[in-house]
């Protein structure tokens, strides 16, 4: 999967953009250089999905549909998910949503957002915590051009970012990818966490430390972006919750 968010609408750690992308020999590129790239090397089953300069979603229908490491695409209401992976409780959950017993994981993701975002009383660390499984998601809101990514803790499956030449936020499972289309300035994304385009970085098993950038440096000695942990001594004063009537995003702004 790739996704690429404009730096508008997604506004990643600062950690993330190495200097040295833009002082070696191999500069990052523009997101419709890596979209080209992508989709060249899945020319079978590929789909993409662009909204304006804002953003573009791209996906690859997996030869075994039902494996494990699946992958899904789907869209509800404007709302747009990439997930990978399988959740075990996927049946409880649809049930706790109120969903049909033949939702899949991408649909609850997206009915999941839509709780947190208009009518949520828990705390968004609690909802992906609930998810039991190996898995990521990318969703993009549309209507409000917010970007919500998680990968899970167990290590099943794998998520990369990075920040492309235009600063453009990146995001693939696919290191290639990432490595090609932003040179220097890439990391895994984190395990056991969650990214808000408004609310930033933040883990969902840790949810009351914040988070702390450690710089990565390649086989070259070059400042490679960097990996992100939970400070075990840095804490925040609240975890973010909101009512009925609150603005989701807006209530993440004061963390």
């Amino acid at each position: 999967m790739l996704a690429i968010f404009h730096k508008a609408f997604a506004h990643p750690p600062e950690e993330l953009n190495s200097p040295a992308s833009h002082h070696g020999s191999k500069k990052p590129k523009l997101p419709e250089e890596t979209l080209k790239e992508f989709l060249s090397h899945h020319p079978h089953n590929n789909f993409s999905m662009g909204f304006g300069d804002a953003a573009v979603l791209a996906y690859v229908k997996p030869d075994q549909p039902y494996s494990l490491k699946q992958k899904l695409f789907c869209g509800f209401d404007d709302i747009y998910c990439l997930f990978l992976g399988s959740l075990n409780n996927l049946c409880m959950l649809n049930k706790q949503y109120g969903l049909t017993k033949n939702t899949n994981e991408a649909m609850l993701v997206i009915e999941a957002y839509r709780t947190l975002r208009d009518r949520g009383p828990y705390p968004a660390d609690q909802v992906v915590k609930d998810l039991d499984g190996s898995f990521a998601f990318v969703v993009y809101d549309s209507k409000v051009g917010s970007v919500f990514t998680a990968l899970g803790s167990d290590g099943g499956v794998q998520l990369y970012w990075g920040i492309a030449a235009d600063g453009s936020v990146v995001i693939s499972d696919e290191l290639h990818v990432i490595k090609e289309g932003c040179a220097k300035s890439y990391a895994p994304f984190p395990k056991g966490c969650f990214f808000h385009s408004e609310g930033g970085l933040m883990s969902f098993e840790h949810p009351m430390n914040k988070m702390k950038a450690m710089p990565r440096i390649d086989s070259e000695g070059a400042m490679c972006g960097a990996n992100f942990n939970v400070d075990k001594f840095t804490r925040i004063n609240s975890i973010p919750r909101v009512g009925s009537e609150a603005n989701w995003s807006a209530e993440w702004t004061s963390h």
